[in-house]
């Protein structure tokens, strides 16, 4: 007898490869992640700064089915016992979303189970979703990345509506630019981090971007020239630099959340993507959370980051509600969260 006639449970595969992350991830009903692996790119990147498009897309070639046997594997599923395979449409690196989409529906067509496109950012909120049941709609998600940064309304039975977006740079991609400027190695993000534990974030007066405008909009670009200004002026206080700069970073974040929290009603509020893992952000929305008594969910770091359990998870809401994609299934660079212009049903 398999795991799914014992259980009764779906069984979706879910396939994450946007960015410079090639993953997978086995996801019982919907919550329950059974197996995920992720194989990322930081030596493939590292000596260049930055993600290289087409490296990216290369490396995922070679390892997308090594990656999938992975989740598998640790899943103890067999492929005859899935019930669908849930991938990333959009939005992120052409190339890279290609890989994956292409690799998900043969795999699908094999196996004879629906496939389904899944965007991106939906997958991030249902990270949060599943590493905390409680969190159900309606509730403010704040989506942070490198590659967006926003503000949704999360209702039940509508596709998320945004509240805010960034007008400019996404905050992660503030981040890892301002620590290239400071001469960190790639991933940059977390390396700015690190070292902003050591600095005085006090130490620089950097301008807090439209967080007292009103509306929920960011902006970053600004903030990324004035560090530079001062990074040139003073080279040899690169800790206080970044922590001066995580310092601005995030109070804008935290208080455009706080203000949509209370104009929208919302009593629950999910901080998702990569710059979810940011340690100073998850403390300062913390205390906002106990100052103005909204419940707060942060997914673990492993749910923060890129990762094949939050496509699955997303992918098995779409397939319970009867959503089913063709082999005509392609892939986006750029859409809104509120549409899936490739869905068919």
């Amino acid at each position: 007898m398999t795991v799914r006639e014992m259980s009764g449970a779906s069984l979706v595969l879910g396939i994450e490869s946007s960015c410079d992350e090639m993953a997978a991830a086995v996801v019982r009903d919907g919550r329950e992640v059974l197996g995920s692996t992720v194989r990322g790119q930081a030596a493939v990147h590292g000596p260049y700064g930055g993600v290289v498009p087409e490296l990216a897309s290369r490396d995922h070639v070679r390892v997308v089915s090594q990656v999938v046997a992975a989740a598998l594997a640790e899943a103890g599923v067999a492929e005859r016992e899935l019930t669908g395979v849930a991938v990333t449409a959009g939005p992120g690196l052409l190339g890279s979303l290609l890989v994956g989409l292409s690799f998900a529906k043969a795999y699908a067509y094999r196996l004879g189970v629906p496939v389904v496109g899944v965007h991106h950012l939906a997958g991030h909120l249902a990270a949060a979703e599943i590493a905390d049941a409680a969190l159900v709609p309606p509730y403010l998600g704040l989506v942070v990345s490198g590659g967006h940064t926003a503000l949704y309304r999360v209702e039940a039975d509508a596709r998320p509506h945004v509240l805010g977006e960034t007008r400019d740079d996404a905050v992660g991609e503030a981040f890892d630019k301002v620590a290239k400027l400071l001469g960190l190695p790639y991933p940059g993000g977390p390396a700015l981090a690190k070292l902003a534990e050591r600095g005085d974030a006090a130490a620089f007066a950097f301008p807090r971007p439209m967080a007292d405008e009103p509306g929920y909009d960011f902006s970053y670009s600004g903030l990324k020239t004035a560090v530079a200004l001062a990074a040139d002026k003073h080279p040899e206080r690169a800790a206080d630099l970044a922590a001066s700069f995580e310092a601005a970073a995030t109070d804008v974040l935290v208080a455009k959340a706080r203000r949509a929290a209370r104009d929208e009603g919302l009593a629950r509020v999910a901080v998702v993507g990569g710059v979810a893992a940011n340690a100073r952000l998850r403390r300062e929305l913390a205390t906002a959370a106990r100052r103005d008594g909204f419940a707060l969910f942060l997914p673990p770091l492993a749910l923060c980051t890129d990762n094949a359990a939050m496509i699955a998870a997303a992918g098995a809401q779409l397939l319970a509600r009867g959503a089913r994609d063709s082999l005509a299934l392609s892939a986006f660079s750029r859409v809104p969260l509120s549409q899936r212009p490739w869905a068919e049903a």
